[in-house]
C-alpha cells in the first residue's frame, strides 16, 4: 500500500483478505494460540519465527491495525498499546533507563508531563523541559552526555504550540539520539513527522483515529531511519545481547527497520502487558477508515469557531494554529498546509471565573475529559487534566487559569457558534 495516497491507506491499509477470507479485519478474541509441537512454540519464544502465542504480547487483529497506522505514517514497524500514555512511556523507556536523561518540550500534554516529571523520575530517568520556541543554542544546551532521546508533540495539547520538527530533529541527531514525536492532534492525514526527520511517532489512538469515544488505545511507529549501531554505546538495550532471549542483539538481527518495535514488544509488552484489546483495535480500525473524511471537517469547524471568538469582546485571546495571525500559523503552514486539528484554545477577559461560568452554560458542547471526537467536547484544563501543576508549571506548559480547550466535532459549525454565543451571554 506504500504507493497509495493517505486517503486510500486509511480505508484499505494493513489488511488484504485472501480468497474467501473476511472482508473486514477479524477480531481474534483469544488469549492463546495452539501449536502442534513444543519445538514450534520454542521458536516463537526465541524470536526465531514469527507468530502468536499469547495476546499479552501480540494479537493478529492488533497487528493488522498497527500495520495500517505504520503505512499511514510512512514507518517500517508499529505496535498498538493500551493507551496513548502507555505508548509514550514505552517509546521512551525502550531506550532510556535508570541514570539516563531525556530532553522534552515543555508544552506537552499534562498527563505526559506528569508521566515524565514525576513517575519516570522515580524510575531514575531525568528530564529537561525546553520551550518549543527555544533557539537552537538553547536546545543544544539542554543535552547531556547521558541524553537518550528528544520528545515533543506535533501540536501540543492544549497549548496548541506547533513543534518545529526539523529544528528538534537536527539537534537530536547532532547528539546521536532519536526524536520522538506525539502526532495525536495532527494525525498522519495532516502531518507525517517521519518525512521531516522524526524517528519515532506515537499516538493516542483514543482521539481522532478512533474518533467516536469508543475505545482507549495508543500506537508507536518506528520510522526505521535511526542507525542504532552507529551509536551503540548509547543504546546497549538494542545493541548488546539480550540474555532473556538467548543473547539476541536486536539491532543486528532485526535491523534499523525492526529493532525498536521488536524490543519494545519482546521486552516491555512482555513485562508490562499494556496491550490494546482486539475489540478496541477493531473499533479503532473502523475509525481509521473515515479519518481522512473527518479531519477536514474538524479543521473547518475549528477555523470558523476561532474566527468568531477572535472578534468577540469578552475573549482575551484565541489560540489556533490554523488561524492567520496566530503565533504558529507560519510553522503550521510549513508542516500542515492542509489543516492542523479541530481544537481551539481561548481565554476570557473576566479570568478564571468567567471561564467557569461559560463552561456551566454550554448546551451542545459536552464537558468531558476527552478531546478530538466526532462530537464537540470542551474542558477547563486548570481544573482537570492539568490540575496537578502549579501556576509556574502551567505557564511553562502554555496554559493560563482562564484557558478553555474547545474540541470542535463534525457537527454544523453554525450550531457550535450558536452554543458558544448563548453561553457567552452569561459571562
Amino acid at each position: 500500500m506504500s504507493s497509495y495516497k493517505i486517503n486510500t491507506k486509511c480505508v484499505q491499509g494493513g489488511y488484504t483478505p485472501g480468497n474467501g477470507e473476511p472482508r473486514q479485519i477479524p477480531i481474534v478474541q483469544s488469549t492463546t494460540f495452539k501449536y502442534a509441537t513444543s519445538e514450534d512454540m520454542a521458536k516463537l519464544f526465541d524470536l526465531e519465527a514469527s507468530g502468536y502465542f499469547y495476546t499479552r504480547l501480540q494479537n493478529p487483529t492488533n497487528d493488522h491495525v498497527a500495520a495500517k497506522i505504520c503505512d499511514m505514517e510512512g514507518g517500517t514497524a508499529a505496535m498498538l498499546t493500551s493507551s496513548g500514555q502507555a505508548a509514550n512511556f514505552y517509546a521512551v523507556f525502550n531506550i532510556a533507563n535508570c541514570g539516563d536523561h531525556v530532553v522534552a518540550s515543555s508544552t506537552i500534554y499534562g498527563g505526559t508531563y506528569n508521566l515524565f516529571h514525576v513517575t519516570m523520575r522515580k524510575m531514575g530517568i531525568d528530564f529537561t523541559f525546553v520551550s518549543p520556541d527555544c533557539t537552537e543554542e538553547e536546545l543544544n544546551a539542554a543535552f547531556k552526555p547521558n541524553t537518550k532521546a528528544v520528545f515533543g508533540e506535533t501540536i501540543a495539547n492544549p497549548a496548541l504550540t506547533v513543534l518545529d520538527i526539523e529544528k528538534f530533529a537536527k539537534a537530536a541527531h547532532a547528539h546521536g539520539v532519536p526524536l520522538i514525536v506525539d502526532n495525536t492532534f495532527a494525525t498522519p492525514v495532516n502531518c507525517r513527522p517521519i518525512e521531516w526527520g522524526c524517528d519515532i511517532v506515537t499516538h493516542s489512538t483514543t482521539k481522532y483515529m478512533d474518533g467516536h469515544g469508543a475505545g482507549v488505545g495508543g500506537c508507536i511507529v518506528d520510522g526505521g531511519k535511526f542507525d542504532w549501531m552507529a551509536h551503540a554505546e548509547k543504546f546497549p538495550g538494542l545493541c548488546t545481547p539480550d540474555d532473556s532471549y538467548h543473547g539476541i542483539t536486536y539491532a543486528e538481527k532485526f535491523g534499523q527497520g525492526g529493532a525498536f518495535i521488536t524490543k519494545c514488544t519482546a521486552q516491555l509488552m512482555r513485562d508490562f502487558g499494556s496491550i490494546q484489546s482486539p475489540q478496541n483495535a477493531f473499533l479503532l480500525n473502523l475509525g481509521l477508515e473515515s479519518l481522512h473524511v473527518r479531519m477536514p471537517r474538524h479543521c473547518e469547524n475549528a477555523l470558523a469557531v476561532a474566527k468568531y471568538l477572535k472578534a468577540h469582546p469578552k475573549i482575551s485571546f484565541v489560540t489556533f494554529p490554523g488561524l492567520e495571525g496566530d503565533k504558529y500559523y507560519e510553522l503550521a503552514q510549513k508542516y500542515m498546509p492542509d489543516g492542523t486539528c479541530g481544537v481551539v484554545s481561548f481565554g476570557f477577559k473576566g479570568g478564571r471565573a468567567a471561564a467557569e461560568t461559560f463552561m456551566k452554560h454550554l448546551q451542545l458542547a459536552a464537558i468531558e475529559t476527552h478531546v478530538a471526537d466526532a462530537r464537540t467536547c470542551t474542558l477547563h484544563p486548570a481544573s482537570a487534566t492539568h490540575r496537578q501543576m502549579n501556576d509556574e508549571e502551567l505557564a511553562a506548559a502554555g496554559i493560563t487559569p482562564d484557558l478553555v480547550r474547545f474540541s470542535c466535532g463534525i457537527e454544523d459549525a453554525a450550531d457550535l457558534i450558536a452554543d458558544i454565543e448563548q453561553a457567552l451571554t452569561h459571562v
